[in-house]
Parts: structure tokens; sequence; C-alpha cells
């Protein structure tokens, strides 16, 4: 849970490095948030009679740029540009790479002590 509210805090940083298991973690909270937004929602706009239909939608809208960008910060361990995501099959495959083991011009190592 502390990696995705980690990638919560630093919502806007496009600098640096994320590690694979900051990027996966915030994925799968990420991705379990839906989840549990869209069945809440679906059963409170049941039980009230509303269209809640939205609210998933606004999740979505506002984790979009967190997201972004802890997938540039994913690239840059992997010593490429964050524009890769753009790419879709081969940015996914970038992102699971292992990230240099080194500083990199992005930064250094963020499994080393020095991260953030």
């Amino acid at each position: 849970m502390d990696w995705y509210f980690k990638v919560i805090q630093h919502y806007a940083v496009f600098k640096g490095r994320a590690r694979r298991k900051e990027y996966w973690m915030f994925f799968l909270f990420n991705i379990i948030f839906a989840i549990v937004v869209g069945v809440v929602s679906a059963i409170l706009a049941n039980i009230i009679g509303a269209d809640l239909s939205y609210i998933p939608s606004l999740y979505a809208l506002t984790i979009f740029l967190p997201s972004i960008a802890v997938a540039v910060r994913r690239m840059h361990d992997t010593d490429r540009s964050g524009w890769w995501i753009i790419v879709p099959i081969v940015g996914f495959v970038f992102l699971m790479l292992n990230g240099d083991a080194q500083k990199n011009r992005f930064g250094e190592d963020p499994k080393s002590n020095l991260s953030f």
C-alpha cells in the first residue's frame, strides 16, 4: 500500500527513476481500487436509485497523471526515454525489464539508499 501512496505523493514527478516493484505494486493496487470503486458505485446506484456511473470515470481521470508519471520514471530506470510508453507493445515490454544497476542519465539506482 505504501507503494501506491508513494506514487500518489509524486504524482507529477517525471524526473528520476522508479523500480519495477514501485511500478507494478502501484499498478496492482490501482486495478484493485478501480474494481472496488466500480463495484461500490454499482451497488450504491442500485440502493439509492441514482446514476453513479461517473464515479469510476472520475477515479480513472484522477489517477491518470500519476500513472503516466510512474511509467515515465520506470522507463528512465531502464535508461530509456519516457516517450516509449506511447508505443503500445514495446513500451509495455520495457516496463517489465530490470533497471540499470548503476547510475544512468536519469539518476541514481532507485534500489540504492539514495532514492527520492
